[in-house]
């Protein structure tokens, strides 16, 4: 656990100095409702080190661990296997570290990791350049939106209803210090993306499109259509891809017309971790690559022509005048970074394409058992390992009921969508390699039990 040393001295002496009358008002930007109101239930004043210790660890064993119990947790974050090889060699000492690679002469290993994850990442989402990554593939989906205003000189962004709703939450929020217009939806309930109603959507001012591929619901959609639409109106397309697994079985975006392809890299080498850190994947066309953000390594020779590595581009405020930067991201997820590239070497292209089957075939076992539950309907028309099943009850209360039993077995539209009643009977399901016959015979089981 941490020690702070910070005396109350300490802090006036820095509240002084930045103008804050009270350590509240740091948090001024921050909703009300979304901050801590009063003392953490539980603790007192004053407790010593070992009965907080004492205390926090009691707390911990209330987890339900994703590897315990049958876990179908999905939207956006996914539950694989990683080799033991994998955390054994980012541990390793020249790349357990949190310096930046300023200086190449010194950093020739981490240089060349980040070149290879972006050959791979490029590779992945069939796009002709990546950057060395972002921070996650949320605020990725932002600094797109962002990317594609530059280009094109135009304000409005046109988001799928379909989009992840946190993505859209956090492309809203950075907008508001801009003149974006940002316009969003509700995903239509049906079988397959909403497509014609998204492209009804584009205008002659419209900056991007944002779509996400598979979709929140798990669909997969026809990018070349939307693109067409989108580039007809001059509009830019993005395309947002939160399970990179699904790459092994399906058409890469920047195949489909995609201009800029970004996502979550947390499937390929990075465990769940409670939420982070993640890997933010942002990829582009050649001719767009100097309003990408971010860094960009590259590959060249020293003065004796052997082969070296650098960052051959950093378009950020630290690097450049403050006014020219293409962004403020200042790093780079590094480790985690690794730890794709490391996965995504041990798998190969062949394992990669191995791996998205055995997660396919066993989605649609899932699939066809739980849509035979009495009261569940399988949404999806086509889905790679993840589907939405509408539930004659809410959906919210089944999940609580479900975990009640031991068993996560979903993600509820109601949680991501609160307030919307008509999406209240959605329950989102994932189901990856990690997902045995049991589990899936345990999901079903308790849905009738839930149900009945």
């Amino acid at each position: 656990m941490r020690y702070l040393p910070l005396t109350d001295d300490d802090r006036s002496e820095m509240l002084d100095t930045v103008g804050a009358a009270s350590i509240d008002d740091l948090f001024a930007d921050v909703p009300a409702e979304a901050r801590l109101d009063g003392k953490i239930a539980g603790l007192t004043d004053h407790m010593s080190e070992m009965a907080v210790e004492r205390h926090m660890g009691a707390l911990a064993r209330q987890n339900m661990a994703a590897g315990d119990v049958p876990f179908f947790l999905g939207a956006g974050a996914y539950r694989h296997h990683v080799p033991a090889s994998v955390d054994h060699l980012i541990q390793r000492g020249e790349f357990l570290t949190a310096y930046t690679p300023y200086q190449p002469e010194i950093a020739q290993g981490t240089l060349q990791m980040l070149f290879e994850f972006q050959t791979q990442v490029a590779r992945l989402l069939g796009c002709d350049v990546a950057n060395a990554s972002m921070y996650d593939g949320s605020t990725a989906c932002w600094e797109a939106v962002a990317m594609a205003a530059r280009i094109t000189k135009r304000k409005h962004v046109v988001l799928s209803g379909a989009l992840h709703p946190h993505y859209a939450e956090v492309v809203r929020t950075m907008a508001k210090v801009t003149d974006y217009s940002i316009a969003g939806a509700l995903p239509a309930i049906q079988s397959s993306p909403d497509n014609r109603g998204l492209i009804s959507r584009i205008d002659d001012e419209t900056s991007c499109v944002v779509v996400q591929y598979p979709d929140i619901l798990g669909r997969l959609s026809n990018l070349s259509e939307v693109a067409e639409a989108a580039h007809a109106k001059g509009a830019l397309l993005v395309v947002v891809n939160t399970e990179p697994v699904a790459l092994g079985a399906i058409k890469a975006p920047g195949e489909c017309g995609a201009d800029i392809v970004v996502g979550e890299g947390q499937s390929i080498g990075v465990g769940l971790q409670f939420g982070g850190p993640y890997l933010g994947l942002f990829a582009c066309k050649q001719k767009y690559v100097r309003q990408m953000p971010g860094r960009l390594c590259g590959e060249t020779v020293d003065a004796e022509g052997k082969r070296g590595f650098v960052l051959t581009l950093s378009t950020r405020e630290q690097h450049i005048r403050r006014e020219k930067a293409t962004s403020n991201i200042c790093t780079n997820s590094g480790l985690c970074a690794l730890a794709f590239s490391i996965h995504m070497t041990l798998l190969g292209e062949k394992g990669l394409r191995e791996l998205a089957m055995l997660n396919h075939a066993q989605a649609v076992k899932a699939a066809d058992k739980l849509s035979a539950v009495p009261g569940v309907k399988l949404l999806n028309e086509s889905f790679f390992n993840e589907f939405t099943l509408l539930l004659e009850k809410d959906a919210r209360e089944v999940a609580r009921a479900l975990a009640d039993r031991n068993i996560l077995g979903g993600v509820s539209l109601g949680r991501l969508y609160p307030g919307e009643d008509k999406l209240s009977g959605g329950l989102i399901v994932a189901v990856t390699e990690t997902t045995s016959d049991e589990d899936i015979d345990a999901l079903c089981t308790g849905l009738k039990e839930v149900l009945a």
